[in-house]
């Protein structure tokens, strides 16, 4: 491609307080600085998520392919449905799904006698379609009228996938693609941290990203 896109990386940042009182006084056997920055970083990757399912830019549901979009046969997720998505790219690694959706799927294949499979991932047993685990997501919406999206990805580079995006290494990097920053103390023995994130997806191709639109979840 002579003039392949540009991807301007977002970034979710929050400033944490922290009184030296509850360092000095309250570090053993819990060190409460570290927890303080735990929490405050799983808020951030939350927000991090919604905005790579719903960013208008770079966001997953924005950026699916018309021809890779389908809708519903008759409204909640059958089994059908999920096949007509597999069968649009190789390589599957995933479903992504409201979890609403995903108990409509198994109504579904509950009213059919069909049993959906399990899959181990990180660990942990989640259900699956074809081998495919169908992974929760709270982050995509469901409209007031009941109806949502699932999600079908390839990801990697090496297959032409949907990947993130981050950047390589950042100063004051505390993990990957995050970084906090020492603000100083106020007259008042309060110490600030800014606590940036920065992130950004891409998809490789199009057949790499599929979307089930129109997905009933209310029935």
């Amino acid at each position: 491609d002579p003039s392949p896109r540009e991807y301007d990386l977002a970034v979710a940042q929050t400033v944490l307080h922290v009184h030296n009182r509850v360092t000095d006084l309250y570090n053993h056997p819990i060190n409460q600085l570290e927890q303080q920055l735990r929490l405050t970083i799983e808020a951030l990757r939350e927000r991090q998520e919604h905005e790579l399912i719903n960013n208008t830019d770079f966001g997953l549901l924005h950026n699916t392919d018309l021809n890779q979009r389908l809708t519903t046969r008759t409204g909640p997720p059958t089994p059908l449905d999920l096949d007509d998505l597999l069968c649009r790219r190789r390589k599957t690694r995933f479903f992504l799904a409201h979890p609403h959706a995903i108990a409509a799927f198994g109504r579904q294949c509950t009213t059919r006698r069909i049993y959906p499979d399990t899959a181990v991932l990180d660990g942990k047993r989640v259900i699956a379609w074809r081998g495919v685990p169908i992974l929760p997501c709270d982050k995509i919406p469901i409209t007031t009228t009941g109806t949502t999206t699932i999600l079908a990805m390839r990801t990697g580079e090496d297959d032409a996938g949907v990947i993130g995006l981050r950047p390589k290494t950042l100063p004051d990097q505390y993990q990957p693609g995050l970084n906090i920053r020492h603000m100083g103390t106020n007259e008042r023995a309060i110490t600030s941290y800014l606590i940036s994130a920065y992130h950004s997806a891409a998809v490789l191709v199009p057949d790499a990203l599929g979307a089930l639109d129109d997905v009933q979840v209310g029935r």
